[in-house]
């Protein structure tokens, strides 16, 4: 006590004038010291009860400190606690839980050293209870359920070494494969199409099927069976399950059979004399490459530099619109930054296709035609949640001098077009391309502009200047289960074929995801130009622009087209984990007639298309894709530029395509 009253003492002397009241600090201690009677209080460090000071021998400003408030949980400070202070527990929850498992008593687990664990592969597997008691779980006691754990080696479910699931084992690797955790990974798949159609077919110049068919057009029905067995193989080293090998190795072999029935002749083969159906078979290699991580992992993310080198795929753009092939090149490729920047350097030796496949064909010579690209993505750049990209890309062509004959007889470089001559062209394609979302509105969208030289117009023999545009974009909503989207498209078409500049845009190779992708009947159908061009069609399959090539595989480039204009809306239903409905309306026109005008000599062609309308159901029995059922119908409801262009037997202005299709993954 005497310690306590220093203190005011001083300050009185301070500040003579001003009397100060002294606020004791730790309130609390003091008021436990306080509430002590006097004979109970201990000097620090002694034994002796302190005496109480008389109230005349006190300093006259020396105020009382009163009895701070109780310490409860109302007085407590916002997310902090008083130390020494517990509150009342939260009442107590009782839950319910109907049916739910209970947990096994500690009597049935067996010791950590009964179950051998080689290492965190075979974790699964170690687990599996000796053969001779898998059927016996009374025997085996509570872990009798573990025989599920027994998979075998074709079972795509469950883990084996013939998936990547464990790395080979030391003992039954080849020797040439040096250290540890080396994984060998089979696929394999078996993709099967029926597909009954409609669209114009021209009847054969020099004879015809039935004689009663004089016009340019006769019967419209065909059907198309193709069945292709897919297999690869991948060998990887690396733990695959937490960052990308360092090293891999992979080939994809490819093996299709195809049957086409038409009612035309000169349709499936240039030679009148042969018949109107054709079965035919090849063999494709559609990847064959080998993968290299450059030096180490630069962070805990695992950021990397690969290279990568062979027959690989590679996709332009989010959504297929300039090149999505597998090709022959070499491409540098990595991430940054937590993978939130990625970038591509790559060269493209493009190969010559099979014409009725559309496989690899490597004992054909590798055509003069090359694709240089780069691209760039970042992530949350513009505005979160958005993923830019950026694009530049030169297609070399030098194939002016190459006269290819596809395997039906039909001549496909250079195409029946104009002056039927040859041609060189240089094409740089700038692009911008965006996926992503801004709130509740997913978008997905890209801008190309194609600038170059085309050596050698068809229309005038004289070099033309390359100068053409593209644009697309779709949004969509989520609501539940549901998907709500639009679409939109832009190819620019060549408003002059005289004026020695070419305006229509056309892509390498493209594939479009898309407004439907290959259930829209646009995208799926090839679409003969008849009497403008020999082997030549307005689109090509599984392609959405308006190029006029002779074939999408095979042919060249070419920027003297009439372009395209698309406004779509669709919607997918996701009744079940394993149903899907999707269903799509898209409107089609010509950006610009006039090419199409000087090839046909017509003064005038409308620009309405007309109506793409589909609809699809997609079944993944076990929602899994292993086992995909698809079926889809589209109907084109054609109309007055399309009906000015093409006709049919019966003058029918609808046409329609059926596409069922099985999908079997292992």
């Amino acid at each position: 006590m005497a310690t306590a009253l220093i203190f005011p003492m001083i300050l009185h002397a301070a500040a003579p004038m001003q009397p100060t009241v002294l606020e004791r600090p730790e309130p609390q201690a003091a008021s436990a010291l306080a509430a002590q009677p006097a004979q109970e209080r201990q000097r620090p460090g002694g034994t002796e009860p302190e005496e109480e000071a008389p109230a005349e021998a006190r300093p006259e400003f020396e105020v009382e400190p009163s009895a701070p408030p109780p310490v409860d949980s109302e007085n407590e400070l916002e997310d902090r606690r008083r130390p020494g202070y517990s509150g009342p527990l939260p009442d107590r929850i009782d839950q319910t839980n109907e049916g739910a498992f209970r947990a096994p008593p500690p009597e049935a687990f067996i010791e950590a050293d009964g179950i051998p664990i080689p290492d965190r592969w075979r974790l699964l597997q170690s687990l599996c209870p000796p053969k001779d008691r898998r059927n016996d779980p009374e025997a085996y006691g509570i872990f009798g359920a573990l025989q599920y754990n027994c998979t075998g080696k074709l079972d795509p479910y469950g883990q084996n070494v013939l998936k990547g699931d464990r790395p080979l084992p030391k003992g039954k690797r080849p020797g040439f494969l040096k250290e540890d955790d080396w994984f060998l990974i089979l696929s394999g798949i078996s993709d099967t199409v029926y597909e009954p159609r409609t669209f114009p077919i021209p009847v054969g110049v020099q004879t015809t099927q039935d004689p009663d068919r004089l016009d340019v057009f006769g019967n419209d029905f065909s059907t198309v069976f193709s069945q292709t067995f897919i297999a690869g193989a991948a060998l990887q080293k690396g733990s695959t399950a937490y960052k990308p090998p360092t090293v891999e190795y992979r080939v994809t072999f490819a093996y299709n059979i195809n049957y086409v029935d038409v009612p035309e002749r000169r349709v499936l083969f240039v030679e009148p004399s042969k018949g109107t159906d054709r079965l035919d078979q090849f063999l494709g290699v559609q990847e064959a490459f080998v993968d290299y991580h450059i030096g180490r992992y630069d962070n805990s993310r695992y950021d990397f530099i690969s290279v990568r080198a062979g027959i690989q795929p590679f996709q332009a753009d989010f959504r297929g619109f300039l090149f999505n092939d597998n090709q022959l090149g070499i491409r540098l490729f990595g991430n940054r930054d937590n993978n939130r920047f990625q970038f591509n350097l790559g060269a493209f030796w493009r190969l010559e296709k099979d014409t009725n496949s559309g496989l690899n064909a490597i004992a054909q010579t590798p055509r003069d035609d090359f694709l240089f690209i780069a691209n760039a993505y970042r992530q949350d750049f513009l505005i979160p949640a958005l993923t830019s990209q950026i694009t530049l890309a030169y297609n070399r062509n030098r194939e002016a001098d190459d006269i290819q004959i596809d395997d039906n007889g039909f001549p496909v470089r250079p195409a029946l077009l104009g002056s039927l001559r040859g041609r060189d062209y240089d094409v740089f394609y700038l692009g911008y391309n965006a996926d992503g979302r801004v709130g509740r509105i997913n978008i997905t969208a890209s801008a190309y502009a194609a600038l170059g030289e085309d050596r050698n117009s068809f229309f005038t023999d004289r070099p033309a200047d390359i100068e053409a545009y593209f644009a697309a974009a779709e949004l969509s909503y989520d609501k539940d289960w549901m998907r709500f989207r639009l679409s939109g498209l832009y190819q620019s078409g060549d408003s002059d074929p005289y004026d020695d500049k070419e305006g229509g845009f056309d892509a390498v190779f493209e594939n479009p995801i898309f407004a439907g992708a290959d259930t829209s009947y646009w995208i799926r159908q090839t679409i003969p130009f008849a009497g403008g061009g020999r082997a030549v069609s307005v689109n090509g399959r599984n392609g959405i622009l308006n190029n006029l090539r002779s074939s999408k595989e095979q042919g060249q480039s070419n920027f003297n087209n009439p372009g395209l204009i698309l406004l779509g809306a669709g919607a997918d239903f996701d009744l079940t984990p394993e149903i899907r409905l999707t269903a799509n309306a898209n409107h089609l026109w010509f950006e610009d007639t006039s090419s199409i005008e000087a090839l046909r000599n017509e003064g005038s062609i409308p620009k309405d298309i007309g109506w793409d309308l589909s609809a699809s159901a997609i079944w993944r029995p076990k929602a899994t894709q292993n086992i995909v059922f698809r079926l889809s119908a589209a109907t084109l409801l054609s109309g007055n530029g399309f009906q000015d262009l093409f006709d049919n037997l019966g003058n029918d202005s609808k046409y329609y395509s059926v596409l069922a299709n099985v999908i079997l993954t292992y």
